[in-house]
């Protein structure tokens, strides 16, 4: 589905514009880009662009929802004709006659949205309504948790949305009935009126509001979907999510949005996903952050922990003199990687508990560590060779010992 631009830009005017200044600026490119003065390739398609932004942006109701809901609010609603036939050409283009735009006048435009028929009320005008059209997407909001992200889930999800009726087929009469040719505009989905202007003769094609453009009557209307051939319905569906999804990612159901209409196409659903919050780890791109609390000791003198992941309970070693705040690495703990091989890491960074209130015995023991470290830091700066040296290896000694004890006696 090719992804279509935002009203705004292509008019060039801001989202706070009023309708006069949609109205100026929406005429300056038509007169700019209309195939019969703009002979480039694309002339035709970007004045059916600017068209079409104009239709929406200058009727208030359609302008709300687009800026409500953007594309989806606008596709799964309105047609083009909807959109195209609420632009009155005569108004924006007034004074300057049938031969602004060629020898078709306004007639010929008609026939560059509708596909032909033009003023002589032709198959191929308004009654184009009756053609199969698309069916609107939808969007879904899909919050997950950080296990299932890792681990990749299905996951359920119920949603409403416009679907066939299944009495009528979509139809809107009775069963046993059907709709009749409107007599109004003789199934033409369309009336034209002629006005006789100093600039020459111009036909307005309006659809019409019998039938309401679609040039069938229901005379007997289907109960169920009371004339319309639609129903809005609960749906659930079953959503695979893989492995390693990040939030504002956006999974493709293809055929599950919106029912199309006479026989058309149905839109897709898109699932936008959102990872809840964990309270352990911390999701960084492919990486998980993990904060581990040890004790002094356990930096000081090295030890072997256990340590959570999200793929299970894992031994990791904590290397002698860790300092707090430095970070460990846990290789192929993280998060798979969505579009490649193999896994981000863990990332446990070190947080050093220092006691609040230490026993009698904890407080001599650090009180002879600190007397020793004293003693070996003196002796160290000294400067001496032989001697020093020996004393500061009795001292690594004394300390290592120390903090064995140290250590036993906070366990």
């Amino acid at each position: 589905m090719a992804e279509k631009k935002d009203y705004y830009a292509v008019l060039g005017v801001s989202k706070d514009a009023d309708e006069k200044q949609i109205k100026k600026t929406y005429r300056k490119l038509a007169m700019q880009y209309h195939p019969d003065r703009n002979q480039s390739p694309d002339a035709e398609e970007k004045f059916k662009e600017i068209s079409e932004a104009y239709g929406v942006l200058s009727d208030p109701e359609k302008r709300k929802r687009y800026d409500q809901f953007g594309h989806a609010g606008i596709d799964s609603r309105y047609s083009p004709e909807d959109i195209f036939g609420g632009i009155h050409f005569e108004d924006i283009f007034g004074g300057r006659g049938s031969g602004g735009f060629g020898q078709g006048g306004f007639e010929g435009i008609f026939d560059m949205f509708f596909g032909g028929g033009g003023g002589a009320g032709g198959a191929g005008g308004y009654g184009s309504r009756t053609v199969p059209q698309r069916g609107g997407d939808l969007r879904y909001d899909l919050h997950i948790s950080l296990a299932g992200a890792v681990h990749g889930t299905e996951s359920k999800i119920r949603l409403m949305r416009t679907e066939t009726c299944d009495t009528c087929g979509g139809s809107g009469a009775k069963p046993g009935t059907s709709p009749k040719t409107c007599a109004n505009c003789k199934g033409a989905g369309q009336v034209n009126q002629v006005r006789r202007t100093p600039f020459g003769q111009f036909i307005t094609s309006t659809p019409c509001r019998q039938c309401r453009g679609t040039g069938k009557v229901i005379e007997s209307p289907c109960s169920s979907c009371n004339g319309t051939g639609r129903v809005r319905r609960a749906k659930t569906i079953s959503v695979s999510i893989p492995a390693g999804i990040e939030t504002g990612s956006r999974l493709r159901i293809v055929g599950e949005g919106e029912h199309g209409v006479h026989g058309g196409p149905p839109g897709d659903l898109y699932v936008v996903m959102h990872i809840e919050p964990n309270s352990v780890f911390v999701r960084d791109t492919d990486n998980i952050l993990y904060e581990l609390s040890i004790r002094f000791t356990q930096a000081t003198l090295g030890d072997e922990v256990v340590v959570p992941t999200l793929h299970g309970d894992v031994k990791m070693k904590i290397p002698p003199g860790t300092q707090a705040d430095s970070t460990l690495r846990l290789r192929g703990k993280g998060m798979p990687k969505l579009h490649g091989r193999g896994k981000g890491d863990q990332l446990v960074k070190i947080k050093i508990i220092v006691p609040k209130h230490p026993s009698t015995r904890e407080r001599e023991l650090l009180a002879e560590l600190q007397k020793i470290e004293g003693k070996t830091g003196q002796g160290k700066s000294a400067g001496s060779t032989g001697g020093a040296g020996s004393k500061g290896e009795t001292g690594d000694k004394k300390r290592k010992g120390i903090f064995e004890k140290v250590k036993d006696a906070f366990e």
